[in-house]
């Protein structure tokens, strides 16, 4: 949670262990460009060498001279090799649905550059380094978003992207929509021809579901700050007993998830003059303001669990079959998404309650008989509705979170003939988490309008802490206090976007 940030804005090299999800993030929005290091080359030609040699050797290797999944056991003549490849895109591009953003699309080409960059894939040099180019030129494929099970490999999504590394399938470039070809083309590059290994080298591996959870954590980590921030602006708003907060409370059971969020909070309420103590108003507060160190602390828990994967899965050879350093090529199953379909099933779990909580806490805030504030926070009640359909809103968002929060990764339907016979439906449980954490972010926005409210109706601006007082400051700027009812839909969705790309923390 909150790990280190890479300030530095140096280009990023795919060495196939090193890359983290601040790094992707920089090249994704174009910040800085990816480079494959020299002893990274040196790998992809010795793993290349290797295959060929097998070849020459006569040797019958899996999805190199042979059909693949049921058809494994049919050979493939030599000088149908290339043709096998080729074949192999197009027959898998079978993606339907919407595109995915760019931004996914950018994520997944720099995950798939890096793991082909470890050297354990057979692809060659040249093929890599096509990618590389498309990732530094900008030429991003259209990528339809369903059609993946997540087993072997995010096949029907990679291909649409290696289709375009031999001139076909479709891309945007410069905001225009081409042909694969005229693509790279425009772009000044030249399509590649594919030999032996190299398609099933471009396909077999996890970059969908790992490329949509890449840019989904970094927003989650977004979202839960600002959850956290959130509940601050309702602690203020109603006069919150921060003694549940104690550091030496939390000490007694010690998940340091807890002590977290509580020291954040802690530290953003500093100064003050609306949060009260045990006893001064009342004894305790109801759960969704008590337990916030709790239950925000475990969606940080959830966070952290799906961080910690995609760090290993992105520095993966999630490849299949793998060219091993010995010379030795084996079959083994690199390419499930089960590490990542549990990891996001678990994260959609955890975003899902921060909306939870924080739409209980938005009923707290417009329920008069909870908060003693003025009904639905409008200022002219009864005359006027307030903020009250904006809690149908959230409760709406929260619903629905409750449905997508369903694991997917519960589900299997076999593949190829029962060859596949145990699928992942990891890249549905990647969508459905990004989903999630968007609609999370919409509650937060209504939580924070509606504290930002009471605090307007209580006119208790100038009792509130720095920090919270600066961030109340940055929701008024997108959606002022209402004077009387006026429509805020466009506003909630404006805040909702300003929380899933700032920092709460940054200044």
């Amino acid at each position: 949670m909150q790990s280190e940030k890479i300030v530095d804005f140096e280009d990023v090299k795919l060495d196939g262990f090193t890359l983290d999800r601040y790094k992707v993030q920089r090249v994704v929005d174009g910040k800085v460009k990816v480079f494959l290091p020299e002893e990274n080359l040196l790998r992809v030609r010795l793993s290349r060498n290797r295959i060929e040699k097998q070849i020459n050797d006569g040797k019958i290797i899996y999805g190199v001279n042979t059909g693949f999944g049921k058809l494994s056991d049919i050979e493939i003549e030599k000088d149908e090799i290339a043709k096998l490849q080729l074949n192999l895109l197009r027959a898998d591009a079978v993606g339907v649905g919407d595109p995915l953003p760019i931004s996914i699309v950018r994520a997944m080409m720099i995950l798939r550059a890096n793991a082909l960059a470890k050297g354990f894939s057979g692809i060659k040099e040249e093929t890599l380094q096509l990618l590389i180019d498309m990732i530094n030129k900008e030429v991003h494929p259209v990528v339809p978003c369903k059609g993946s099970v997540g087993a072997s490999g995010d096949l029907a999504p990679l291909s649409h992207i290696a289709l375009v590394l031999v001139g076909e399938g479709k891309a945007e470039y410069k905001g225009e929509i081409l042909p694969g070809g005229e693509a790279l083309k425009r772009a000044e590059l030249k399509a590649v021809s594919l030999e032996a290994k190299e398609g099933l080298a471009l396909i077999n591996g996890t970059q969908a579901m790992s490329g949509i959870g890449t840019i989904a954590i970094n927003e989650a980590e977004r979202v839960g700050l600002a959850a956290d921030m959130a509940a601050c602006l309702t602690m203020e708003a109603l006069q919150g007993v921060i003694s549940a907060f104690e550091s030496e409370l939390l000490a007694v059971r010690p998940h340091p998830e807890f002590e977290f969020v509580a020291s954040r909070m802690r530290k953003w309420l500093e100064g003050s003059r609306r949060i009260t103590h045990q006893g001064e108003i009342r004894i305790q507060d109801a759960y969704s303001i008590r337990c916030i160190p709790q239950v925000h602390g475990a969606s940080w828990q959830a966070f952290n669990y799906g961080d910690e994967r995609l760090r290993v899965e992105m520095n993966s050879a999630t490849d299949n079959p793998i060219v091993l350093e010995s010379g030795e090529i084996v079959s083994g199953g690199h390419f499930h998404g089960q590490p990542m379909a549990l990891a996001m099933d678990f994260l959609k779990v955890g975003a899902a309650e921060w909306a939870n909580i924080s739409e209980r806490r938005i009923e707290r805030l417009v329920n008069p008989q909870l908060s003693g504030l003025s009904p639905f926070l409008a200022p002219n009640p009864g005359l006027e509705c307030g903020l009250m359909v904006a809690q149908y809103a959230a409760a709406a968002l929260v619903s629905e979170n409750k449905v997508l929060a369903h694991p997917a990764s519960v589900d299997s339907i076999p593949t190829s003939a029962n060859q596949e016979d145990h699928v992942s439906m990891g890249t549905i449980a990647s969508r459905q988490a990004r989903e999630i954490i968007h609609n999370t972010a919409r509650v937060i926005a209504i939580e924070m309008i509606c504290a930002s409210q009471a605090i307007y109706l209580e006119k208790a601006e100038n009792l509130m802490a720095t920090e919270t007082r600066n961030y109340l400051e940055k929701v008024r700027q997108i959606c002022p206090q209402l004077e009387s009812d006026r429509a805020i839909s466009d506003q909630i969705e404006e805040l909702a976007q300003f929380i899933l790309r700032e920092d709460v923390l940054r200044k």
